[in-house]
């Protein structure tokens, strides 16, 4: 008997769609990577990529509101079924690969939140390395989350509703703490504000026209997953409606959130001072600017030194709970609605029967254990094989920074089309003028298409051409897999027929 859903609320549509995109971590990454003239990037991203998108999902979902397979349906819809197994294919590959290291930073949070700071790297179980043991301590995770997943979309609404609101819970009391020290500096920042700061970054990396555009691939990543979404679309209460409006408030809400956050990074940390330390990295950054504030907070309240690093340490632990939290409720979405998606959009008979199977939950139980011995046999091998392992790593972290944003170029290059079908309920529309269809789908397709040439085009004028090769070969690599494997799953039907 299959377990009765309770349907998804506006309240607990925005929730899930914070608790498993929004990264209030990608802002002060984004500060350190560019400074306040990150905020431009973000700016434009979210006009020129976010906004448009975001409303052409909209549509999407509320015309297809009663499908199950997500954008699979979504590009089915539009263009057919082979070029959205292919899409589809590449768009899972990448989420695929982001939990292989989502469980890293996972427990690199869970560190930090229970000692400070990270000391991964001194766990030890049954004499292992702490390599390995942080491999098996991965794997132990995705199979809990997988075990509750399967039983059902309940359990996966309810953590990830409580995780949103821990994930936007800690960008308030950042915002909160920021402005109360700025009140208390008299309006004086760490890090002036210029018109040179606007558009110049103090990271030395982050200085060549290449680089610069190329950050528009991390912009569109702290943005990306807004898709995603369409897999629970089934379970939404009256979707034609509260899809369409529950991706238009996250999309407002996470804009101004990511732009306030960046500018207040500047209130307490100078960039040179704080982040422009060999110490400071892209894995730590987040937690060397909360331990930062919360120093600046102690002493702005006359508290002494070390009182205020004790403070600070405080603070990172609070950060540390919330990304906790915002791990788990992307785990949860991203193990379940992404693979979700592709099984149930595509034509039954192109799978394994086994694979398509829904349990009495009505979940796709068989594909997410799958999904999971998958993940898991690519963790014990980065974690047990040594330095090949890691380079075998390094290659797919870069094959998957263009393919998380490629399959956009096939969700926006779609819209048109889709907008162009008669036969469809459309009980939203916004874009009405099939001119403006076209003029804002070339706009949007073609800053994607930007970041991803500058992303592979950078690696090649810093010297690193395999980085460059690896990174343009992602997208191709898995498009050229699902055009095989769909290739010869429709001759197979064929020659039954």
């Amino acid at each position: 008997m299959s377990e009765k859903k309770k349907k998804i609320t506006l309240i607990g549509l925005i929730l899930m769609i914070f608790s498993s995109i929004y990264g209030y971590s990608n802002s002060l990454t984004a500060f350190y990577q560019m400074g306040y003239s990150s905020i431009i990037w973000y700016v434009l991203t979210a006009v020129l990529f976010f906004l448009p998108s975001a409303l052409m999902f909209a549509e999407y979902g509320a015309s297809f509101k009663a499908a199950k397979g997500g954008i699979f349906s979504w590009l089915r819809g539009s263009i057919g079924e082979k070029p959205a197994f292919v899409g589809t294919f590449i768009w899972l590959a990448a989420w695929v690969i982001w939990l292989v290291s989502s469980t890293q930073f996972f427990l690199v949070s869970v560190a930090t939140a229970i000692f400070g700071r990270d000391t991964t790297t001194s766990w030890h179980l049954f004499g292992l390395s702490s390599d390995q043991t942080l491999g098996i301590l991965e794997i132990i995770f995705l199979v809990i989350v997988c075990a509750i997943a399967s039983k059902g979309i309940n359990g996966i609404v309810k953590i990830s509703s409580v995780c949103g609101v821990a994930t936007l819970g800690i960008s308030v009391v950042f915002i909160v703490v920021s402005l109360i020290i700025l009140l208390m500096q008299h309006g004086q920042l760490a890090e002036p504000l210029t018109a040179a700061s606007l558009v110049k970054s103090p990271n030395s990396s982050f200085t060549s026209p290449f680089a610069v555009v190329s950050f528009i691939v991390y912009a569109l990543f702290a943005y990306g997953g807004l898709e995603t979404m369409a897999g629970v679309i089934d379970n939404v209460d009256k979707p034609e409606k509260t899809f369409p409006r529950g991706l238009i408030w996250a999309m407002i809400m996470m804009t101004v959130l990511y732009i306030l956050t960046i500018f207040l990074c500047g209130v307490t940390a100078n960039w040179s001072e704080i982040l422009g330390q060999k110490n400071v990295n892209l894995a730590n950054v987040e937690y060397v600017l909360i331990n930062n504030m919360g120093l600046v907070f102690g002493k702005a309240f006359g508290l002494g030194h070390a009182q205020a690093l004790v403070l600070g340490k405080v603070f990172s632990q609070i950060t540390a709970i919330s990304d906790v939290l915002g791990g788990l409720g992307a785990a949860f979405v991203m193990l379940y609605s992404p693979i979700k998606s592709f099984i149930e959009g595509c034509d039954q008979r192109l799978l394994p029967k086994r694979l398509t199977t829904l349990n009495k939950y009505d979940m796709p139980e068989f594909a997410m254990w799958c999904e999971v011995a998958f993940v898991s046999l690519i963790i014990l091998f980065v974690s047990f094989g040594g330095n090949s392992a890691s380079a075998f790593y390094t290659v797919l972290t870069d094959m998957m920074n263009v393919s998380s944003a490629a399959p956009y170029l096939f969700l926006i290059g779609a819209f048109p089309f889709f907008k162009m079908k008669k036969d469809l309920d459309r009980p939203f529309v916004f874009y009405r003028s099939q001119k403006w269809v076209w003029i804002v789908t070339t706009i949007v397709w073609i800053v994607i298409a930007a970041g991803i040439i500058f992303t592979i085009i950078e690696p090649i004028v810093e010297g690193d051409p395999a980085t460059a090769f690896w990174t343009a070969f992602g997208p191709v690599f898995f498009g050229i897999v699902a055009w095989i494997f769909y290739s010869r799953a429709e001759k197979k039907i064929k020659d039954l027929n």
